[in-house]
């Protein structure tokens, strides 16, 4: 995403907005001082004053006239001031907003970068671990069972030792597919991020023991990879927060697109628990909640959360879909399938 260019004050709507307010105070002005001119000739305001102010003569009324206009004039030279000045200080807001829009823009773009960057490494070694480690743990369960084989029977301890031992490299073998697996999405490049999130909540049910119930509203098939992987971590982390730290027996996850007027659509991911809930104002010293917002800004959504001791715990993650928000191509490939 290229960042965003200074707004030109000269062009940008507030200004053409000022310039026709300034044109009616103008007009309004100048026809207020026509109908009191009109007025004045009319009635002889001036003869009128004269004639009232004579009766007063050692208070000097009859200099008020000339003392206004001076006030007037000093009036009229303060507003130019003042409003040179506002002008001023307008002009260098909107510089300072121009700036502050280059900023952010650069900062969503280095944040995806760096997402991108992370899943390209994740990618690299979970092939790392199906292709190098996981052949080495089949050739070692290989070798073990054919250490069984050729201990002859009467030597049952030695057996009992080497079935042990292949019971292991099974264990082992399981933790190394469970690692690739959360490295990268099982199914998630063959048959999309909807069945990826299928498999992935069919794994926390089991862990869990719990009524996970997932709802999703939309197509998720017309996604880009990057919004599609970034969607499936922040259900991946919002579920590892849950059995961490929530105590849940349900959990409800709800994915739709939502249509913002004016801000274009966008995906609304929403995760919901009936755990014991956190204190949102104290500190938390964990880093599964800012990885999932820095997820989210980088595609210049947002995370709400909302939550109270004993009330649950609710989630909503925002991810734009309009192009304007959408961020820089990623620089390494993601696609490819690791499967364990």
């Amino acid at each position: 995403m290229q960042p965003s260019s200074p707004v030109d004050p000269r062009t940008s709507p507030p200004a053409a907005t000022s310039r026709r307010a300034a044109r009616r105070d103008m007009a309004i002005v100048v026809a207020i001082s026509a109908l009191a001119a009109v007025i004045c000739v009319r009635l002889n305001v001036s003869e009128a004053l004269l004639g009232w102010t004579r009766q007063h003569e050692r208070l000097q009324l009859d200099e008020l006239p000339g003392i206004l206009l001076v006030v007037a004039a000093c009036l009229v030279w303060f507003s130019t001031r003042r409003h040179a000045q506002a002008s001023r200080e307008l002009e260098l807001r909107r510089a300072t907003e121009a700036r502050l829009a280059e900023a952010l823009a650069e900062k969503q773009r280095l944040a995806q970068q760096y997402l991108d960057m992370q899943e390209y490494e994740r990618k690299a070694l979970a092939r790392d671990l199906h292709d190098e480690l996981g052949q080495y743990i089949n050739a070692v369960k290989l070798d073990a069972l054919a250490v069984r084989e050729a201990i002859p029977a009467a030597h049952s301890a030695a057996r009992a030792t080497a079935s042990v031992m292949i019971e292991n490299i099974d264990r082992v073998y399981a933790q190394v597919g469970m690692l690739i697996r959360q490295l990268r999405p099982a199914g998630f490049d063959e048959l999309g991020v909807a069945a990826a999130l299928e498999h992935c909540v069919a794994e926390w049910r089991r862990r869990l023991a719990a009524v996970i119930e997932l709802s999703i509203d939309c197509d998720l098939g017309t996604l880009d990879p990057v919004r599609a992987l970034s969607l499936f971590r922040l259900v991946q982390e919002a579920l590892t927060n849950v059995a961490r730290h929530a105590q849940a027996s349900r959990v409800e996850i709800g994915i739709r697109t939502r249509r913002d007027a004016g801000a274009g659509d966008s995906l609304e991911l929403r995760v919901a628990d009936n755990g014991c809930g956190v204190n949102l104002s104290a500190p938390h010293v964990g880093l599964g909640l800012v990885g999932m917002r820095e997820r989210a800004a980088a595609f210049g959504g947002a995370l709400a959360l909302a939550s109270s001791p004993g009330a649950g715990f609710r989630l909503t993650a925002t991810l734009p879909l309009s192009a304007a928000a959408a961020p820089a191509a990623p620089r390494a490939t993601l696609s490819g399938a690791v499967s364990a």
